[in-house]
């Protein structure tokens, strides 16, 4: 409505323009709103758009207004999206769809160039309405962190890389933040050699970072065991975001003797070892007192 609105504002203001008249020395200047819509000729259907510009990979909310009362669906084709777009009446006897501005959008197709792509609308097999779409080139990743430390703590600005040293065979969170995430990418793979293998870090994840990142970045986070065999020195993180486009690295320092982790299977094969002794112990007692009894 308000997009409408605007619309009626700027044609209003350029049907005064020849009455204003222009500032003497001055070429009187009027700038139309970028338009998502071209109208028919007659004033009928509308097609729009929820963004004027739209990013590769990013979503749409598409809509048409002006139908007449009897109109039941509506069909629109763009090659920029990725599947042609379905538009039924708000309710019945609306001349504007359901689909918007209140919904989630339409895919845009990642395998295309920036550029403006032709949108139509269909009924009944007729063009009701055409509009053009504009689509801008993904926007880069914005990372304001990307940080290791212990697990357990705050992964602050003194408690993580590269302030922090970790022991070789630690546990440690790692800790990715974008302020501009990739759409459909929920987890990363974080690789070093310090690791025993690459690591996935999860948005929601249930690593808690302990840190407040309330600046509205997307967090990506998830631990690891540190390999014990590796010497002191700094390793290097990396992982690559946004399907490849970004890669973030940070360092690691690694020092002090090894954390001693008492594996599992370990202390099963003692308790088992120890039940054996103590099995054969009172088996060797029996035979002993059999044996003098005997005598």
């Amino acid at each position: 409505m308000f997009r409408r609105a605007a619309r009626a504002a700027a044609v209003t203001g350029l049907a005064l323009l020849p009455l204003l008249g222009a500032v003497p020395g001055q070429a009187a200047e009027w700038r139309a709103p970028a338009a998502t819509a071209a109208p028919s000729p007659s004033g009928g259907p509308h097609l729009e758009f929820d963004w004027d510009n739209v990013e590769v990979r990013g979503r749409v909310g598409v809509g048409i207004t002006g139908m007449p009362p009897d109109w039941d669906v509506v069909t629109v084709t763009c090659p920029a999206l990725k599947k042609p777009i379905r538009l039924t009446p708000e309710r019945q006897g609306a001349s504007q769809s359901r689909q918007f501005p209140d919904s989630k959008g339409e895919d845009v197709r990642s395998d295309i160039a920036p550029g403006t792509y032709p949108a139509t609308a269909t009924s009944d097999g007729r063009t009701v309405a055409t509009a053009q779409l504009t689509v801008t080139p993904e926007a880069p990743a914005s990372i304001s962190r990307f940080v290791a430390g212990p697990k357990g703590g705050i992964l602050g600005s003194g408690d993580s890389t590269p302030e922090v040293t970790v022991r070789p065979g630690g546990e440690i969170v790692v800790l990715l933040a974008d302020g501009n995430p990739a759409r459909k990418e929920d987890s990363l793979t974080v690789k070093s050699r310090a690791f025993e293998g690459p690591l996935t870090i999860r948005t929601e994840s249930e690593d808690d970072p302990g840190c407040k990142c309330d600046d509205g970045s997307t967090v990506y986070a998830g631990h690891t065991t540190l390999r014990d065999d590796i010497p002191a020195g700094t390793y290097s993180l990396t992982v690559v975001s946004h399907h490849g486009k970004k890669t973030s690295s940070a360092q690691l320092v690694v020092s002090g003797e090894p954390v001693t982790h008492y594996r599992a299977w370990l202390i099963g094969g003692a308790v088992i070892l120890a039940l054996a002794g103590a099995g054969g112990f009172v088996m060797r007692r029996r035979r002993r007192l059999k044996s003098a009894g005997q005598a």
